[in-house]
């Protein structure tokens, strides 16, 4: 399982990394050390805490992840796969983005909850992109 130091996760979420130690700190989020010491967090964890924090408002000011390309780095919170399609669920700081895809490409792309992931939106079509 992919883990995220505390910088990457405060990028994810949308917030500054100071905010995001200060949560970690505070127990919000739950972290493990490295060999190396660093903190990081489980990805299937801060896929849980985006939803949770999405949900209750961070209190922070808001930041767009709209940029001229509409891209939207975030991460991946939960993928439903049928026989034939998928739907990918990304959580990108204050923004919850849902692609309806291919199995196949789910599977080629090797989508698990927890993965970074960046949404591209163009029109009303959601397309996704591995980090």
């Amino acid at each position: 399982m992919q883990s995220y130091t505390i910088g990457q996760a405060a990028r994810l979420l949308g917030v500054s990394p100071d905010t995001a130690r200060r949560w970690a700190d505070a127990g919000r989020m739950a972290t493990h050390r490295d060999e190396s010491g660093r903190r990081l967090i489980d990805g299937r964890d801060l896929a849980a805490f985006s939803v949770e924090l999405a949900r209750a408002g961070s209190g922070e000011e808001e930041v767009s992840y709209t940029s001229v390309r509409n891209a939207f780095p975030g991460i991946v919170t939960a993928i439903k796969l049928g026989d034939i399609a998928a739907q990918v669920e990304i959580q990108a700081g204050p923004h919850r983005l849902v692609s309806l895809l291919t199995r196949e490409a789910v599977e080629e792309l090797g989508l698990e909850v927890g993965m970074e992931a960046t949404a591209r939106v163009k029109s009303t079509n959601v397309h996704i992109d591995r980090a």
